[in-house]
């Protein structure tokens, strides 16, 4: 079963929270990240993205970089800004956007549940991509990036969540620049917290990463550097219930056709798919929907019958468009390392396509109905993995508001 803790959490002062707290850092490149910051001295951009206090040349996984992030981070706690918890609490973490809520437990889970595959994934990790999280928090002792969890609901867990959120003041209530609304109860009453934890050994058998994979594979690996701390036997998460969850699209755009024409690609397709043009831009209703955009002009593609797979994998709208368009027509095998090809988060809208593609930077998108929570879980406990960069969830967790120290 699964096992969490409460944790002593670095965290700013109320009063600071809506300027410290950051979006998670690998959703900003390095000059995003140096536009949002400016004029904000609080802002946990600086840890997490700690070239934006540096020459723009320097090379972004550098030792400099990591060193400026414990000197900024070692300058928000001198100066009061971010104070350690006094006791291990758990924190109860509620977003909302555009009307819609969301609402998870905020603990550590462990390390050895993610080696024994308790903590379930769903995608390959990158090597370059964990080093940079594991340089980074081997070298200021912390792990800053929220790792996003979700597991099948427990009604026990619900009713002590709302229990709590409904007879005590919140310790942290802002509106972030982007409109969504963040909102952390402090847990720190012994009952409670052990009911919760409680609750999570007794009734929730496993945990499922839906957003941090790398997050979570570094803070595994970071553990081995810190033999002698429990608390690196531990790493940071959000667990949410399943029910609260939404899953966004998750979109591609090309930059070549791999030698065909508009035309003989259109002919090719239709080996696969019924497509018809549309007048408007496609956002896929169902599954085997898939929307293409293609010099100015939208079309809607739906996958012919016995052309997929009905196991977990083969049925996934991101396999079909892998395996019948990507691989059999325009030579793409690999999505992770191939150049042609680059991934546009479906908050981005469909407008992001239609201008990457007009702006002739691309050639061709590509749009998806959104993979469900079911579907993740189905695959994760099949000990399958998902194509790279098959869902985007929203909104995400701030960062710089609940920091790990290890």
């Amino acid at each position: 079963m699964s096992v969490i803790q409460p944790f002593k959490a670095l965290r700013p002062l109320p009063i600071h929270a809506a300027a410290v707290a950051s979006r998670p850092y690998d959703v900003l490149n390095s000059e995003e990240a140096r536009v949002e910051a400016k004029g904000n001295g609080l802002s946990f951009l600086q840890v997490t993205k700690s070239e934006i206090n540096l020459d723009p040349s320097i090379d972004t996984h550098s030792q400099a970089v990591y060193d400026k992030a414990l000197e900024n981070l070692t300058r928000l706690r001198h100066e009061g800004i971010l104070l350690e918890e006094e006791n291990a609490c758990y924190y109860i973490y509620t977003l909302v956007m555009k009307g819609r809520s969301q609402t998870g437990l905020v603990c550590v889970s462990s390390v050895d549940d993610y080696e024994n595959d308790l903590i379930k994934k769903h995608e390959f990790t990158r090597p370059e991509k964990e080093k940079d999280r594991i340089d980074h928090m081997c070298t200021i002792g912390a792990q800053t990036g929220n790792v996003f969890l979700a597991y099948r609901d427990v009604e026990a867990m619900h009713q002590c969540i709302e229990d709590w959120r409904s007879s005590h003041a919140p310790l942290f209530d802002f509106t972030a620049g982007d409109g969504i609304q963040h909102t952390i109860w402090r847990v720190n009453d012994p009952d409670t917290v052990q009911r919760m934890t409680t609750i999570f050994a007794e009734q929730v058998p496993c945990t499922y990463i839906a957003d941090g994979h790398h997050r979570a594979a570094s803070a595994a690996k970071a553990a081995t550097a810190f033999p002698d701390s429990q608390n690196a036997r531990f790493f940071l998460t959000t667990i949410f219930p399943a029910s609260q969850l939404a899953i966004l699209d998750y979109n591609r755009v090309i930059k070549e056709l791999n030698g065909h024409s508009v035309d003989s690609l259109l002919a090719i397709l239709k080996k696969d798919f019924i497509i018809s043009p549309s007048a408007v831009a496609v956002s896929p209703t169902h599954l085997h929907q898939l929307g293409m955009y293609l010099e100015g002009k939208w079309y809607q593609l739906e996958a012919k019958e016995g052309t997929y797979g009905t196991d977990p994998i083969g049925v996934l709208d991101i396999t079909i468009f892998t395996k019948l368009i990507l691989e059999k027509h325009l030579d793409i095998e690999d999505q992770r390392t191939d150049k042609r090809i680059d991934f546009v988060g479906g908050i981005r809208g469909l407008s992001e396509l239609e201008k990457r593609v007009d702006s002739g930077e691309m050639k061709i998108a590509f749009s998806f109905y959104p993979v469900s929570i079911e579907q993740l879980f189905a695959i994760a406990d099949s000990g399958n993995v998902m194509p790279p960069k098959s869902t985007w969830f929203e909104p995400k967790l701030r960062d710089g508001l609940l920091t790990h120290l290890i």
